[in-house]
């Protein structure tokens, strides 16, 4: 299984237990091989190379659906050249600001960013990643143009909102929770139809005024195309029943994740609506692709 993120990341811990699992349920040994850099792009690449047989598969995040819509010269299909095997999990996105500050609410949040909106701005982990894209909808929703800073990852854009020099984030309830329970930032609202289980001290967007906010992040295994559809279909078989197991989901719930277990046209249908979704919101905002 090639991850093309650094190892440690929630994509790289989600794509070690969808091996591990996988191993469990087939009988087999899965090794993860972490191929960084190029935006993703060579280990991705390097899943394509590879025979069509089921032993190269990939691990990755959300982040893979909207690769060409945030990347210039991306020189695959996310969909076409690949199968799902299965979305394994995914997480909510959180909102978060200095614990300092007295907005709390969406509410006054936005209503402040609408009065004086040079004085707000928001970090952004990765472009095209669930974060940046509830950020865009949140200001679009809002009439108000905030200021988007990006960030080479969670933890500096994180460094910055404790220090007061960006003042909000989106991102997912994996990275955000544990900082939030902790008091190094102050969380704000879930993005979720209904209060999660997974944080229910946190209100929903939804509650501040914003019905229909939902956005999560995902990791998924994929094949490259031209995988006998026997063995996508064996795979995406072991992978959901072992995110059916109680013991996997409360593993995940204490991170910030709950697991999914969908058939490969469900994932197709799920993802090809969230394309739609996204590359509507980066032309809305006039993202150009990097």
């Amino acid at each position: 299984m090639i991850v093309p993120f650094a190892p440690g990341a929630a994509t790289d811990s989600m794509a070690r237990l969808g091996a591990q699992k996988l191993g469990e349920k087939l009988g087999v040994s899965v090794v993860v091989e972490n191929r960084t850099g190029g935006n993703g792009i060579p280990g991705t690449q390097a899943v394509l190379q590879a025979p069509a047989d089921g032993y190269t598969i990939m691990g990755t995040a959300s982040t893979h659906a909207l690769m060409r819509q945030v990347l210039r010269n991306v020189p695959f299909d996310p969909q076409a050249d690949f199968i799902p095997l299965a979305r394994t999990a995914r997480g909510p996105m959180v909102l978060v600001t200095n614990p300092g500050r007295r907005e709390k609410t969406v509410a006054e949040i936005l209503a402040a960013a609408r009065a004086r909106p040079a004085a707000w701005s928001f970090a952004t982990s990765s472009f095209g990643s669930a974060g940046h894209l509830a950020t865009i909808d949140l200001c679009r929703r809002a009439g108000t143009d905030i200021q988007i800073v990006p960030y080479r990852g969670t933890a500096p854009a994180l460094t910055d909102i404790s220090a007061g020099n960006v003042q909000l984030l989106f991102d997912s309830a994996f990275a955000l929770l544990p900082q939030s329970r902790a008091n190094q930032v102050q969380g704000v609202a879930i993005a979720t139809a209904e209060r999660s289980q997974l944080a229910p001290e946190l209100p929903t967007v939804a509650e501040g005024g914003h019905p229909g906010f939902e956005f999560y992040s995902w990791y998924a295994v994929m094949a490259p195309k031209g995988t006998p559809p026997e063995i996508a279909a064996r795979m995406n078989a072991a992978l959901n029943e072992a995110m059916g197991d109680e013991a996997t989901r409360q593993r995940l719930n204490s991170t910030g994740l709950e697991p999914l277990r969908e058939s490969i046209d469900e994932i197709r249908q799920a993802v090809a609506a969230e394309v739609t979704r996204g590359a509507e919101l980066l032309r809305v905002a006039n993202y150009q692709p990097e």
